[in-house]
């Protein structure tokens, strides 16, 4: 997978991508390591709603992530849900020396599907796995609470960079794999009524290409 930056060439694609997740828990530096490889040791809670943007190929195709870095604080969220709408990707962002934070999930994985698609690619993140010594959830935890909501799962410390353009990367890659199997069985229906492009005739996508399946093969890595 190859980066850009964004004067380059015009995108084929452009996915909305959320961070979301309790304050403090390095979503903004996870965005920063990612988008400009930099990470700001003394960051301030993010006021309100900003993103940055990434290009990347992927089978010969540009991707442009456009990547919402949402405040994490709760006077901030009702300014910020109306930016879930429109996402086809999420970060769910924890910190694994705070379990309070990843008690909180539950509660921003039923935010982001009453904002958004119910569909949406999530990947949840145990961030600042360089914390080793002041672990306080088991990435064991983690992973459990992943593989029960059918959602990706990884380890991060944008400290290190270790994982950081993994995350995002897979939860790019899903979303452009989704959308190909839909190009793939609409262009399938096309071949077996070719008359109805010519017709103006709607294509109807089946509803089976529309999910996101529960169960992904490999999904936990830390």
């Amino acid at each position: 997978m190859a980066f850009h930056s964004e004067d380059d060439k015009s995108e084929d694609y452009l996915f909305k991508i959320v961070l979301i997740g309790d304050s403090a828990v390095g979503k903004s530096n996870l965005l920063a390591r990612f988008a400009r490889d930099e990470f700001y040791p003394n960051s301030k809670s993010t006021i309100g709603v900003e993103f940055q943007t990434q290009k990347m190929d992927i089978n010969g195709k540009e991707i442009k992530a456009q990547i919402w870095d949402t405040a994490g604080q709760e006077r901030f969220r009702a300014v910020t849900s109306a930016y879930y709408r429109g996402a086809v990707g999420a970060l769910l962002v924890y910190d694994i020396s705070r379990q309070q934070t990843f008690q909180s999930i539950g509660r921003w994985l039923n935010e982001l599907h009453t904002h958004s698609d119910m569909n949406v690619v999530t990947i949840l993140v145990g961030n600042k796995s360089d914390l080793k010594d002041i672990r306080e959830v088991p990435t064991s935890e983690g992973k459990a609470l992943a593989e029960a909501q059918g959602l990706f799962f990884m380890e991060t410390s944008a400290l290190d960079s270790s994982n950081v353009a993994a995350a995002f990367e897979t939860v790019v890659k899903e979303i452009y794999n989704i959308l190909s199997r839909k190009v793939m069985s609409s262009q399938e229906l096309n071949k077996q009524d070719p008359a109805s492009l010519s017709n103006g005739k709607k294509v109807v996508i089946p509803s089976d290409e529309l999910l996101i399946p529960s169960k992904k093969g490999g999904c936990c890595s830390t």
